[in-house]
């Protein structure tokens, strides 16, 4: 029989793996469970009612939490001119054309994020096979390729974060810090639940949100009552 450890054992006799959780009590569990010595994430998982086989029911996009991440992200603008001042006045870690792809084809990745102006896509396809299996090509479906620099520089430093569906019609998304008051890990929640009813695809059939699920890093999954989120 596996063995199991006294943490879980602790998990196991105070939650209902059968129950739906107030998103608010859900909150207060984890909190109790963190004893990390390190800033633990709080992720979510939303299983929905989706085919993702259907190239018109993939989801991808993005959302602005509310509250932000905790985290801070470093930015990296791909453009030239006045579109490169434009990011780095707006909080841009990193801006620049041909000097930024030649960086990258070196091997520095020292950014989270890469925006880049549509007319700078040419350059960035140089360094496709690098940014697209780390998740970071630009993409106008999310946002990030545009001529509206600025706006999207200060979305992202706030707390936006960009999500998908995977093969199983999962969504999963950090949405803050274990630490963050329970009502903003709620408005996060309810931001990022509330964009997806609104991306619902109209070919999906029957019941859309299937299940909401919350964890930390460290600790146990929760199952979440939908109702306390609308």
């Amino acid at each position: 029989m596996k063995n199991v450890s006294k943490r879980s054992k602790a998990w196991l006799g105070e939650i209902d793996s059968t129950k739906k959780y107030d998103i608010l009590e859900a909150v207060e569990l984890l909190k109790k469970f963190t004893l990390s010595s390190f800033a633990e994430k709080l992720d979510v998982c939303i299983r929905l009612g989706i085919d993702p086989r259907k190239t018109d029911q993939m989801i991808r996009s993005s959302c602005s939490l509310p509250n932000g991440t905790g985290k801070e992200v470093r930015i990296l603008v791909i453009a030239n001119g006045e579109k490169e001042k434009e990011a780095l006045d707006a909080g841009a870690d990193f801006a620049g054309g041909d000097s930024m792809i030649e960086k990258i084809q070196g091997g520095w990745l020292e950014f989270d994020r890469v925006i880049a102006t549509p007319d700078a896509m040419g350059l960035v396809g140089k360094i496709g096979r690098i940014l697209g299996p780390r998740g970071l090509m630009p993409n106008p479906k999310v946002g990030t390729v545009t001529m509206n620099i600025a706006d999207t520089v200060t979305e992202i430093k706030k707390g936006q974060i960009q999500f998908r569906t995977d093969k199983s019609a999962n969504v999963h998304a950090s949405i803050g810090l274990v630490s963050f008051e329970p009502e903003k890990i709620k408005e996060n929640l309810v931001a990022l639940y509330d964009t997806l009813i609104k991306l619902k695809p109209a070919s999906a059939k029957g019941s859309y949100i299937r299940g909401v699920n919350i964890t930390s890093t460290m600790g146990p999954g929760i199952k979440i009552d939908e109702n306390s989120l609308r």
